[in-house]
């Protein structure tokens, strides 16, 4: 890890959710990857209360593509954009099955190129299927990490490298998750809960 402020912020973030991982539910790594494509400007919880459903009946790629895409619009209209994720999502169905077997490729540029994957998805799906060091930037990633002083970026791609640096290879995935779980519970977009935090001591952005 970096020296000095930063090496102890993170350090703490790890003891504090190290024990943490992603609140999408979801049974294999298909599943994973549509959740995450689904949990775009939605909140997990509410990808959730969709998929439990959804991959009751259609858990494999192969079923989902029984799915026209107006009927999967249809199962996964509680969350936003869900007419484009419709689209993409069959749209990837057919690719991983005539490109890849059927299977969710274990490689970045191959997650890239299915439509509705960004960065932040494929190393979500990377990292949380595969094991592969990877780190995700969402929303709250982005807000914490620049709020914490870890990073000063304008962009999650800025961001990821930035942090990537300060931490070894093996606890990328898992700083995701200890910076997740830290802008759900304490640094919180509006309202962030300063007084309780134990990084108050070292948070540039504290507010007393």
């Amino acid at each position: 890890m970096t020296n000095g402020n930063n090496r102890k912020i993170l350090e703490i973030l790890e003891y504090h959710y190290k024990d943490t991982t992603t609140a999408l539910e979801y049974n294999n790594n298909f599943e994973l990857l549509v959740a995450t494509m689904l949990s775009v400007q939605t909140t997990d919880m509410q990808v959730n209360r969709i998929t439990k459903g959804l991959f009751a009946n259609y858990p494999t790629p192969q079923k989902m593509l029984s799915l026209t895409e107006a009927k999967l619009a249809e199962e996964i209209k509680g969350c936003g954009l869900y007419r484009n994720k419709a689209k993409n999502i069959i749209a990837t169905v057919k690719i991983l099955i005539k490109e890849h077997g059927g299977e969710v490729p274990a490689n970045r540029e191959a997650l890239m190129s299915l439509p509705g994957v960004g960065r932040k998805t494929a190393n979500v799906v990377l990292a949380n299927a595969f094991g592969i060091p990877a780190l995700g930037v969402d929303t709250h990633v982005f807000r914490v990490a620049n709020r914490l002083g870890l990073v000063k970026a304008k962009t999650p791609y800025q961001v990821e490298e930035q942090l990537i640096k300060q931490l070894p290879r093996e606890k990328w995935g898992e700083a995701h998750h200890w910076l997740i779980w830290h802008g759900r519970k304490v640094c919180r977009a509006q309202k962030p809960l300063c007084s309780d935090c134990a990084l108050k001591d070292l948070c540039p952005s504290y507010v007393g």
